[in-house]
């Protein structure tokens, strides 16, 4: 028992339990798969009874149950007629109930006739990733022992001792990629450790250890944040392309990008962390570009004077940040500031400069183009007191309420463009407006 790593939450009072012979008749173990529930469940079937402990052993005092597989009420009674038995060798006979949340309800009901008087030579122990679907009567009798995930501190050098034991000669940083993977399961961890020990007799690095997993790298990672954060859309569309071309796939790359979120938070990221979880197939490639694509606005210092279009194009629609700026009144169209135009609609008529925080707008010539995505919202600008407000306030610049739905054509087209490079030239539309 002393050698379980990073349990002692649990080790710790079932170590003294032992000791003092004071042996309950009913365990639950909780905690996420691959935690060492089981394992644990093991070394104490075999310490109540004095068994020497090897992986490969078989003694029929220890009996290991399925739940999943053995959820009826038939097995569960088939259960009680057994446990009346004595043990063969042993002190105690001990159930280990696997998934025990997986049993049926009539199972459930028969099992606590048995845990509320069970036999003197009977111990259960029961295991479940899912706490919440055994039911009370049966928790309520069960001594409850919660495991947990080990964190980088404690699986880190656990690695290393084995590494070290099975001499696989490997990187630290190749051993980091291994337990962010393993994502603090030790069932999973050793699993990717066994895998990578054989790629090589000598050094494995963590640039194996990537290639191997077909994970990016991090600095790609990091890289797609920070072209997503500037609004660097060109940068973004390569850094996909080349990550999809290398054979990322594009469920690996949320993944990462998630755990990076998550790792170091940034407010400016939760909307793309709110996106992220619904990139899926089908088209999940075309789907996360659209999550990581960002319509921006021209900076001040930096926007060319537009010229007079007829229709404007998809890079020229912008949508409206959430946080306003105050900004000089000013005739000049490369300084025109759309949050501050809003702020001094707002000073003059609260409720339209509310509306326009859902328009999207664009400047052609001079003119500022407003397209309001609701109907009501554009009959209520196209008003002739509310539209000599928007002129009072545009800076010297025209206004004109134009129809959203010529935003849907110029979008959808921009955006199968971008999908269509990400995918190989070749987007599949399955008959429907949406391409993915």
């Amino acid at each position: 028992m002393e050698e379980v790593v990073g349990q002692s939450q649990v080790t710790e009072p079932l170590i003294g339990a032992l000791k003092t012979d004071k042996i309950g008749h009913a365990y639950l173990f909780v905690g996420p798969r691959g935690c060492g529930k089981t394992s644990v469940a093991r070394i104490i079937a075999h310490e109540v009874n004095g068994f020497k402990y090897e992986i490969e052993d078989d003694y029929v005092d220890i009996i290991e149950i399925d739940g999943a597989s053995n959820r009826g009420i038939d097995n569960i009674r088939e259960l009680r007629e057994k446990v009346a038995i004595a043990p063969t060798s042993g002190k105690y006979k001990v159930y280990i109930i696997d998934e025990v949340h997986m049993l049926t309800k009539e199972a459930f009901n028969a099992l606590l006739k048995t845990l509320e008087e069970p036999p003197e030579h009977v111990i259960f122990i029961m295991a479940t990733t899912d706490a919440y679907k055994v039911p009370v009567t049966i928790t309520s009798r069960a001594q409850t022992f919660t495991f947990k995930l080990a964190d980088k501190t404690t699986m880190l050098p656990h690695l290393r001792k084995i590494c070290d034991a099975e001499n696989i000669k490997i990187d630290d940083a190749a051993l980091e990629v291994i337990v962010r993977r393993g994502g603090g399961s030790f069932r999973d961890s050793l699993s990717l450790l066994d895998q990578i020990s054989t790629l090589s007799d000598s050094n494995i690095t963590k640039e194996a250890v990537l290639s191997a997993l077909g994970l990016p790298n991090d600095d790609l990672v990091e890289g797609l944040l920070k072209a997503y954060l500037t609004g660097d859309n060109n940068h973004v569309s390569k850094l996909l392309q080349d990550l999809l071309a290398s054979g990322t796939k594009a469920e690996t790359l949320v993944s990462e990008l998630i755990e990076k979120i998550i790792t170091e938070p940034k407010a400016e990221l939760m909307e793309l962390l709110g996106k992220l979880p619904d990139v899926k197939a089908p088209y999940a490639e075309a789907k996360l570009l659209v999550a990581l694509y960002k319509v921006t606005r021209p900076s001040a210092t930096v926007a060319p004077r537009p010229t007079v279009v007829s229709k404007p194009t998809a890079m020229q629609v912008l949508r409206p940040t959430t946080q306003s700026t105050p900004a000089a009144q000013t005739t000049q169209i490369s300084d025109f500031s759309w949050d501050g135009f809003i702020e001094r609609v707002k000073s003059q008529d609260p409720g339209i400069g509310t509306h326009l925080r859902s328009c999207r707008y664009e400047i052609a010539g001079d003119t500022l183009n407003i397209y309001p995505e609701k109907g009501f919202i554009q009959k209520t600008l196209e008003r002739d007191k509310n539209k000599a407000i928007l002129i009072g306030c545009a800076s010297g610049l025209k206004v004109a309420i134009r129809d959203a739905s010529e935003l849907k054509n110029i979008n959808n087209d921009a955006l199968i463009s971008k999908m269509s490079a990400i995918m190989g030239g070749e987007v599949i539309n399955d008959g429907g407006n949406d391409p993915f």
